[in-house]
This record gives C-alpha cells, sequence and structure tokens, in this order.
C-alpha cells in the first residue's frame, strides 16, 4: 500500500474532510422553512408539493442526482489527498542508445521466452517512455555490430526496429558497438558498424543502455566520452546448462586403419547431471551413451563480483571401424537452458593426399624422407630441379595454386606461389624477410615444442656446421633459437604460411661437390618432422576432416581442382558462389548457420569436401550473467531495468473532479433530471 497511496494531510485534516460527506447528505433531508402563501389551487404547485415531500426529514431519501454528483466530486477530491501511483520507471536523458546483445547465449530459456526476447520487450517498454523531442537508436551486436536504426524520435519506426532483430549463433563482442556507439555521441570519432561508415556531425552525449548476459570479454582502452553507460542485466543468476565443448574425428592409437570420434561435454550447472550422448551419421542413429558429469565450480571476483564458473567435464568416445565418410551428428538428448550447444557436427570424408612439390638439386636424405611410407599416405610428391623457376607453365601452376605446399630447397623463385612453402636454406623473395650471412657452429638453444611443425623433434644430438640468422615478418614466430640468432620461423601471408630454415642439410661446393653440412638427416627426428611439414603446411589435406570453426568466421578454402569458381552449400540449402581471391584461395564469410557446408567444384559441381560450423564456445554456453561489464576503466554494475520513478495519479483525479463539477452545475442550472 506505501507504493500506491502517499498521506498528504494530517489527521485532524482528515477528520474534517470525513465530516463533508454526511453533511451534504443531512442538507438533503433538512426541511425546507416556506411562508405560507395563499393560491387558487395546489395543483399549478406540483413542484412545490414534490420538494414538500422529498423535505419532510424522516421520508425516505428519494434519488436526486446533484447529491450523487457532489459525493463523487468529494470522493475524488478525498482520492486526490491520498496521491494514489504506483512505481515505473524513468529515462535518464533526451537522446538514447540502445545496445542489444543477439549473440548464442541470449537465445536461452531461463528467461521465458528467450533472454533475447526479454531484451526487447525492456527496449520496447522505455521507448514507449520516451517524451516528445526524445531521439533514440538501435544496434545490435554479436561478435559484430549492426545499426538496426540509427537516431529517430520516430517511436514506432524504433519499435518495428527492435521486434525485427533476430538471434544468431555467434559469439559475443561488444567492442565493435561500442566503437558504433561513441562515433554517435563523441565529437571527433568515426562510427563503424556494418550499415554506418561515417563522421557524426552533430554527436551529442547520450544514455548507452546495455541490454545483455554480459558474456563478452573486457574492452580495454576504451573512452566512454559523453556516454552515460547503463547495464540492464538480463538472465537467471545460476541456469542449468549442459554444452558440447569439442567434437573431432581421427585415427584410433590402437588399430591405426579405423576411425574414432571424441566429444568433449561440460556441464555449468550447480548439480551433478547424468545426460545421454548420441551419434548420428547420415541422420541414423549409429551409436549412444551416458555419462555422469560433475557439478561445476563457482567463484567470485572481489573486484567485480563477477562468477567465473569452471565446468565439469568429461569425454566420450565412439569407435567409427573402418567408416571413411558421412555426416557425424554428436547430441545431447536431454533440454535445458540453451539448445544450440547441444549439437555438434563434423564432416568425415575419404582423406585427400596433400599435392607437394619439391625443388632441389640434389637432396637425396630430404627426397627420401618425404617419400616414406607414412609420408605418402598423406601427401603426393612431385619433384623438380630449380631451372623449373624459370619456366612460363610453373608461373602458372604456383599462381593458381596447383600445389598445397612447395619446398624449395636452397632455390627460391621470383613471386611467391599461391600455397604454403617451405624454404630450406634460402630467403624468400620478399623484403619482410631478412636473412643474415653465413656463420659456423650455430649451435641451438631453444625450440618451439609446442608448434606442430616441432612436435616429437628433437634438436639435442644435431649438429650444423653453418648457417644463416633469419627474421621474420611482424606476425611471425621463431621456431628454432641458436647462439647467432633464430634459425627457423614461420610467418603467415594472406591465406598460406611460410616457413624458412636457415640452413642447409646437403650443400653444394664450388666445384659441385655434395657436403653435409648437418647430420639431422641420420637423426630419428628428422623424418618426423618431414611428416609434420607435410600434415601441417600441406593443409591437413590428410586429416580425416576439415577443421570446424565458430560461427561468424570465414573458412579458407583450397580447390582440388585448378577452378576459377567454386559453390558453398549452407546447411539451409542456400548456394553460394565464390571467385578465387588473389592469393588462389576461396574465402567463405556467410557462416551464420551451425552444421555441415559441402564445397562443390568442376563442371558436373559436384561435392569435393565438406566443412562444420560448430558453437563451441564456453563463454556462450555458460549463462551465468555478469554483475558487472568493464567498458575501458569503468565498472558498470547491472541492474534488473532503469531507474526507478513514481508514477502520480492525483492530477488526473482532480482533472476529473473538474469535469464532474462542471456537469453539477449544468444540471443544477438547466434543472435537468435523469
Amino acid at each position: 500500500m506505501s507504493n500506491l497511496f502517499t498521506n498528504m494531510l494530517t489527521g485532524w485534516q482528515w477528520l474534517i474532510l470525513a465530516a463533508i460527506p454526511p453533511l451534504i447528505v443531512l442538507l438533503y433531508f433538512l426541511k425546507l422553512r416556506r411562508q405560507p402563501v395563499e393560491v387558487p389551487s395546489t395543483y399549478l404547485w406540483t413542484r412545490t408539493i414534490e420538494d414538500l415531500h422529498v423535505n419532510s426529514i424522516w421520508q425516505r431519501l428519494r434519488q436526486n442526482l446533484l447529491l450523487f454528483l457532489q459525493l463523487l466530486l468529494l470522493l475524488l477530491i478525498i482520492l486526490a489527498c491520498l496521491r494514489p501511483g504506483w512505481q515505473g520507471t524513468a529515462l535518464v536523458g533526451n537522446r538514447f542508445i540502445f545496445l542489444v546483445d543477439a549473440s548464442a547465449s541470449m537465445s536461452a530459456t531461463d528467461v521465458r521466452p528467450t533472454r533475447l526476447d526479454a531484451a526487447k520487450e525492456k527496449i520496447v517498454a522505455m521507448i514507449d517512455q520516451m517524451k516528445s523531442g526524445d531521439a533514440a537508436m538501435v544496434i545490435s551486436f554479436s561478435n559484430n555490430a549492426k545499426v538496426e536504426q540509427p537516431f529517430t524520435d520516430n517511436r514506432r519506426l524504433l519499435r518495428e526496429r527492435v521486434n525485427q532483430i533476430t538471434p544468431t549463433n555467434r559469439t559475443s563482442d561488444l567492442s565493435e558497438a561500442l566503437r558504433a556507439a561513441a562515433g554517435l555521441a563523441n565529437p571527433g570519432r568515426t562510427s563503424q558498424s556494418e550499415t554506418n561508415e561515417a563522421q557524426v556531425a552533430d554527436a551529442m552525449p547520450s544514455t548507452l543502455y546495455i541490454l545483455s548476459d554480459g558474456g563478452f570479454a573486457k574492452v580495454p582502452d576504451f573512452s566512454l566520452g559523453n556516454l552515460e553507460p547503463q547495464y540492464l542485466k538480463v538472465g537467471e543468476d545460476r541456469p542449468r546448462n549442459v554444452a558440447i565443448a569439442a567434437f573431432s574425428v581421427g585415427r584410433n592409437p590402437d588399430r591405426p586403419t579405423q576411425q574414432q570420434a571424441f566429444g568433449r561435454i561440460e556441464n555449468f550447472g550447480p548439480d551433478p547431471v547424468s545426460v545421454e550422448v548420441t551419434l548420428h551419421r547420415d541422420a541414423r542413429l549409429i551409436d549412444a551413451t551416458k555419462i555422469d558429469l560433475p557439478a561445476a565450480e563457482f567463484s567470485t571476483d572481489p573486484a567485480t563480483q563477477n562468477t567465473a564458473c569452471a565446468p565439469g567435464a568429461a569425454g566420450v568416445e565412439f569407435d567409427l571401424g573402418q567408416l571413411d565418410e558421412g555426416l557425424l551428428k554428436l547430441e545431447i538428448v536431454q533440454a535445458d537452458a540453451l539448445d544450440v550447444d547441444n549439437v555438434a557436427y563434423a564432416a568425415l570424408q575419404t582423406p585427400r593426399r596433400a599435392k607437394v612439390l619439391l625443388i632441389t638439386s640434389g637432396n637425396e636424405a630430404l627426397r627420401l624422407a618425404m617419400l616414406t611410407d607414412e609420408a605418402q599416405k598423406i601427401s603426393e610428391l612431385s619433384l623438380a630441379e630449380p631451372s623449373v623457376l624459370e619456366t612460363k607453365a610453373f608461373a602458372d601452376e604456383a599462381a593458381q595454386g596447383q600445389y598445397d605446399l612447395i619446398i624449395f630447397d636452397r632455390c627460391a623463385p621470383q613471386k611467391m606461389p599461391a600455397s604454403n612453402t617451405l624454404f630450406v636454406d634460402a630467403k624468400p623473395p620478399s623484403d619482410d624477410w631478412e636473412f643474415g650471412k653465413r656463420q659456423g657452429n650455430p649451435g641451438i638453444i631453444d625450440t618451439d615444442r609446442a608448434h606442430p611443425l616441432l612436435q616429437l623433434v628433437e634438436f639435442g644430438n644435431v649438429h650444423i656446421s653453418n648457417g644463416h640468422k633469419i627474421k621474420p615478418p611482424p606476425g611471425g614466430s621463431v621456431l628454432i633459437d641458436s647462439v647467432i640468432g633464430p634459425l627457423m620461423a614461420i610467418a603467415p601471408r594472406g591465406g598460406y604460411e611460410d616457413a624458412v630454415l636457415g640452413f642447409a642439410i646437403i650443400e653444394t661446393n664450388e666445384q659441385g661437390e655434395k657436403l653435409v653440412n648437418s647430420d639431422w638427416f641420420v637423426r630419428l627426428s628428422f623424418p618426423v618432422f618431414c611428416k609434420n611439414v607435410l600434415e601441417y603446411l600441406g593443409g591437413n589435406a590428410g586429416a580425416p576432416t576439415l577443421p570446424s570453426i565458430q560461427p561468424g568466421t570465414p573458412m579458407i578454402l583450397r580447390a582440388q581442382t585448378p577452378v576459377a569458381r567454386i559453390t558453398v552449400t549452407t546447411p539451409s540449402g542456400q548456394k553460394i558462389d565464390l571467385s578465387r581471391e588473389n592469393q588462389g584461395s576461396f574465402v567463405f564469410a556467410t557462416t551464420n548457420e551451425l552444421g555441415i557446408y559441402d564445397v562443390l567444384e568442376g563442371t558436373a559441381n559436384q561435392t569435393s569436401q565438406r566443412f562444420a560450423v560448430n558453437l563451441f564456445s564456453s563463454r556462450e554456453s555458460d549463462l551465468h550473467p555478469a554483475e558487472k561489464v568493464t567498458l575501458g576503466y569503468e565498472a558498470v554494475p547491472g541492474v534488473a531495468g532503469v531507474e526507478r520513478s513514481r508514477k502520480e495519479l492525483w492530477k488526473w483525479l482532480l482533472i476529473g473532479g473538474l469535469g464532474v463539477l462542471i456537469f453539477e452545475w449544468y444540471v443544477y442550472n438547466r434543472r435537468v433530471y435523469f
């Protein structure tokens, strides 16, 4: 009741006010004092006779409209003195920017119908509270931002744009949306987004409403400027959710000729759970198992009060036998707060051998290592002399991406090819790479064993006579360090990678004689290194599946045949044509759907390869909403709604009382009876 009424009068004032209604009623009971007048006939004074009946003090009170109107007027005045009202919300300022999270976690159903729908309802309610002259804009974001509606004072248009926002399967990143908002509120900044890229001339202070569960990383080095942020938290505190965190297919280590599927299941809920996991191939159930997951462990950050969740996890394995192709789907049967992380996909396909070209003037050790039985299972090796680098045929093949990997042994092309490369004792034809002078006894002091090229590769017993110090371009990584400096490095180049080894294995002197520069080729680590090169720089062509990517991540594809165009079919059946890029690869960016994508090439338009798009994001699967979000150097606490305010009703009651008073005056003066 304290929220409904507010007392405005003291006790004795209420007593006086309460005495008025009985007095009004008594006035209608009092008998009028009239002076007797002799008239010819009382039938001419029927109205007077009626008044005599009404004013008989003990006679029953007759229906009288004026009495009811006067009592109604007094009742409205009494209610107005009670100041009736209710607790509502109020917007801060007159210019608003609504940032609504549309990432995968906002599809959670712990808030009905979904978190995104609840956020949209809050925005629509705030738009309804906008006053005349207020302006607002709407931006939706996941791992990119989209301006749904630029600044406008048209509330109907704003509501329509908010209701048109649809959920995505993408991860969440607030930085791009903040840059777009800051460009519209701070003079001198640029607003950059999917639909808006322009300098904003009428930059003004704005209130920034962020409607999200806070499932995004901190935004460092960001200045809010004229933005006044408010974080409206969406979601229950500890919802229950189980997710597939990883799903892959590989060779069975005990039976190399057979395949095995591996999955990792994580429990983000506060209680242990038991879930059933099924595996389908081409929509047909082939196996199922039940696993027990421990409860998640929670800890609270004292600075932000945010809850960190360490999920309970368990692995699951399925033997596939000699299955070499098919569309696999791993699924958690039990329903929970988020559905999109209950399923994962993998495309099992017959491994394609990587096309490798070795250009050497005579390195028998390297050639033999590339032709071992294990190497031939994953690669198709071609040999050429360095003189081939001067031919037009090689230039055309290299530019068209005919090879997955080209190895240049003590030689280099005039132009980098459209493929991954390995340079042995040679400098790539690029100013970004630096090659030092030849120095003796470059003892190895450290290697990056975590990199795929050097896994299980041991250099402790390797001797090198001469080598070159290498400096990779920006973004490159040193793989082998020595007393003279880096001896091996790798760096990205568009959609490719280039590795450079700073020493020769077999070299030739001025007389044309073959000399041994390193005893590495007689060590067990050398064929292991060569196999790593074929697997990694060969583009995983020998793998049973292509790597899985997250929604919204571009997929770099290489055609198996020298074609200028390919077609990608999405899980929903949409066909998208792609043209070859300058680097010889195809970049497919429309990866919004979860599922299997088919790549079609050639005149017959047959499927040449498949890849999968899966969520695989612990940040999105952890549905616990953040208590605070960090924007630059400011921590913004989360609230359930906007600023609270009291909505008053007494003014409308007084206006109603004035209308009753006018109507009572009309009835009295016109002698209107109902």
